[in-house]
């Protein structure tokens, strides 16, 4: 059975997109679908390749349980887009360039993560880097509304 695959794609990779990472890696275990999901974190910027997440969302994260130690930023490939089934954007600029790069006849993979997290009045998951301890939080409370719904998105559709 091909596994079903998800990419969360920030900026920078260092803040939101590992933060979903491992919020959505831990609920896909806790579940029992870690042989059925496949999950990575990219960005659309090459700023920070090679390095852990961002100390801050490492140490919210961790704080809520979830262990981001061992990921690493990446930029998003060409190949991306043939590999995911899904390509999931913090935020509409960083959706903008996914579109721009992305074939045409694979644009149905791109969207907005907070598509699956509908009881927030919100679509994008605000970039925390430049602001204080409370900006990181509440990214953790999103990315956390999302994962359960892109878990039950998968379910309905994959499993």
């Amino acid at each position: 059975m091909k596994k079903v695959s998800v990419l969360f794609v920030c900026m920078g990779n260092i803040c939101r997109s590992p933060t979903a990472h491992g919020v959505f890696q831990k609920i896909v275990e806790e579940q029992g679908l870690d042989e059925a999901i496949l999950i990575d974190s990219a960005g659309t910027h090459a700023y920070h390749v090679g390095e852990p997440p961002d100390r801050r969302s490492q140490a919210v994260a961790s704080a809520r349980g979830y262990d981001l130690s061992q990921l690493r930023a990446r930029q998003v490939s060409h190949q991306d887009f043939h590999e995911y089934d899904y390509l999931l954007a913090m935020d509409k600029a960083n959706l903008e360039i996914l579109e721009q790069s992305c074939p045409e006849e694979l644009g149905h993979k791109l969207k907005l993560f907070l598509e699956f997290a509908p009881q927030y009045d919100v679509d994008e998951v605000p970039d925390p880097y430049y602001g204080g301890a409370q900006g990181f939080e509440y990214v953790l409370d999103l990315v956390e509304a999302a994962s359960s719904g892109l878990v039950e998105d998968i379910r309905k559709r994959y499993l």
